[in-house]
C-alpha cells in the first residue's frame, strides 16, 4: 500500500514556525491532503508513477482542481484522474456530508429569522469562505419539496372534529412594488385533543375565491366535515366554509369579537367594558351569558352605541361553543392557537421585513409552521378523547341544524 510522504522546503518551514502561521497551516493541510489523494491514486492503480508492474490496473491522466471549504479557509486540491475508470476517494464523501450539513444549517438560520447578510457573515467567520445572499437564497430552495409534501399530506388518516382558520399578512416585492400577501393557516384539533397545522398557503388577499380555494384544498386532502369551525368574522371565510362544509356551524372567535367591540367603544369606556365582556364569556351557562349580555347592553347603550350594536348582532355566533360540553369550551371558543403561531411568524420575519417574492414567503414561513407543528404535537391539552366522546348524537344533530340556520341568516 502506498505511503504518504510530506516534504517541506525551507520557506515553508520558516512560515510554519515564525511567519503567517494561519496561512502556513492552511498550506500544510492542502499539501497533506494532496499527498493523500496521490497515495489513494497509487493504491487504486496498483503502481507508482512511471512504475512498470503486473499489478497495474489503469493509467494516470493528469489532475483536476477542486476547492474544499474547511474551518481554516478554502484550499485547492489536485484530484487525480484515471484513464479507464474514475478515481475514488473517501475524502469527498466526508466533504459532501459536511457541505450538506453546512447548507442545511444556512437554511435553518434563515428560517430562525437570521438575515441572509448575517448568515453570510457567520459562515465566512466559520469557514473562511463568503456566501452571497443569492447563494443563500438558492440554498433555501432546498426546502421547497418539504413544503409541497406538507401542503399535500393526507388528512384522512385522523379525524379533526374542530378546526380554526386565520390569515396574517406579510410584505412582498412583486413587479417592482411592495404588496401585502396573505398567509392562510388552518389548525385542527384531533379526537385525542392534539392540535395540528393542517394546511397553509399564500394568497393575494382574503376573497370568496381565495378562501374557497383554501377550504377546497383541505377537503381534497381528506378533511372530513368538522363539527365546528372557529374564525374571525370575515365574510369570505364564512361564505367559503359553508360552501365546502355545509354541515359545519361557525363559532365566532371570542378574542376577535371582543377586540371588535372594544375598538368601536370610546377609549374611556374600554377598560370597564373589557372586564364585563370577559365575565360574559366565562359564564357557566348560555342563559347566564345572555343575562350578562343584556346587562351590558343596558349599561353601555348610551355611551357606546356602536359597540353595543356589534355585541347584540354577533352574540349568538360567538356562543356556538355552548352547545358542546363545558370541558371543550376553552380550546374552541377562540382561534388563539393560530394567533400564537402568527406572533411566531412575525417574530421570525422581522429581520426580513420585505420578502423578495411570494415563493420565498411560502418557503420560509411554511418551514416555520412545520417546525411549530412539531411543537404543537408534543403538547398535551386538557381536551382528550373522553371530552370528544361525551358529545352526544343529539348535540351533533343540533350543530348541523345550527349550520343551516347560520347560512340562512348570512344569505339574508
Amino acid at each position: 500500500m502506498a505511503q504518504v510522504n510530506i516534504t517541506l522546503n525551507h520557506e515553508e518551514l520558516v512560515a510554519l514556525l515564525g511567519g503567517d502561521r494561519e496561512e502556513a497551516f492552511k498550506h500544510l493541510v492542502e499539501k497533506i491532503l494532496n499527498e493523500a489523494l496521490l497515495a489513494e491514486s497509487t493504491a487504486q492503480l496498483g503502481a507508482e508513477k512511471y512504475e512498470r508492474s503486473d499489478n497495474r490496473t489503469d493509467q494516470r491522466n493528469g489532475t483536476r482542481e477542486r476547492e474544499l471549504t474547511t474551518k481554516i479557509g478554502t484550499i485547492v486540491l489536485e484530484v487525480p484522474r484515471h484513464r479507464l475508470s474514475p478515481f475514488h476517494t473517501t475524502l469527498f464523501e466526508t466533504y459532501q456530508r459536511s457541505e450538506t450539513a453546512l447548507l442545511n444549517t444556512m437554511a435553518e438560520m434563515v428560517i430562525m429569522g437570521v438575515s441572509t447578510r448575517k448568515v453570510s457573515n457567520v459562515i465566512e467567520m466559520i469557514c473562511g469562505k463568503e456566501y452571497s445572499k443569492s447563494t443563500i437564497s438558492e440554498v433555501c430552495k432546498r426546502l421547497d419539496p418539504e413544503i409541497k409534501e406538507f401542503q399535500n399530506h393526507d388528512l384522512s388518516v385522523h379525524d379533526y372534529p374542530f378546526i380554526m382558520v386565520d390569515a396574517t399578512y406579510f410584505k412582498v416585492r412583486e413587479n417592482h412594488r411592495v404588496v401585502s400577501k396573505a398567509l392562510f393557516i388552518a389548525v385542527g384539533l384531533t379526537t385525542d385533543g392534539k392540535k395540528e397545522v393542517l394546511y397553509f398557503n399564500v394568497y393575494d388577499g382574503e376573497t370568496n375565491d381565495t378562501w374557497l380555494d383554501f377550504f377546497s384544498h383541505l377537503k381534497a386532502n381528506g378533511l372530513k366535515d368538522p363539527l365546528m369551525l372557529t374564525s374571525d368574522a370575515h365574510k369570505s371565510i364564512r361564505y367559503a366554509a359553508f360552501k365546502v362544509f355545509p354541515n359545519t356551524p361557525w363559532q365566532r372567535c371570542q378574542f376577535h369579537f371582543t377586540k371588535n367591540i372594544l375598538d368601536a367603544a370610546p377609549n374611556s369606556q374600554r377598560p370597564g367594558l373589557e372586564i364585563e365582556l370577559r365575565q360574559m364569556f366565562l359564564a357557566k351557562t348560555l342563559t347566564a351569558a345572555r343575562k350578562k349580555r343584556d346587562d351590558i347592553l343596558s349599561d353601555y347603550s348610551d355611551v357606546a352605541p356602536k359597540a353595543m350594536e356589534l355585541l347584540d348582532n354577533g352574540f349568538e355566533d360567538a356562543m356556538t361553543v355552548y352547545m358542546l360540553p363545558e370541558n371543550t369550551w376553552r380550546h374552541l371558543r377562540t382561534s388563539n392557537t393560530i394567533e400564537r403561531l402568527n406572533r411566531e411568524l412575525k417574530r421570525r420575519s422581522d429581520v426580513i421585513q420585505i420578502f423578495p417574492n411570494e415563493a420565498s414567503l411560502l418557503r420560509l414561513m411554511g418551514s416555520v409552521l412545520i417546525d411549530q407543528n412539531d411543537i404543537l404535537l408534543m403538547k398535551r391539552t386538557s381536551f382528550g378523547r373522553k371530552a370528544y366522546e361525551s358529545i352526544s348524537n343529539e348535540t351533533r344533530i343540533k350543530l348541523k341544524t345550527l349550520a343551516f340556520e347560520q347560512q340562512k341568516i348570512m344569505a339574508a
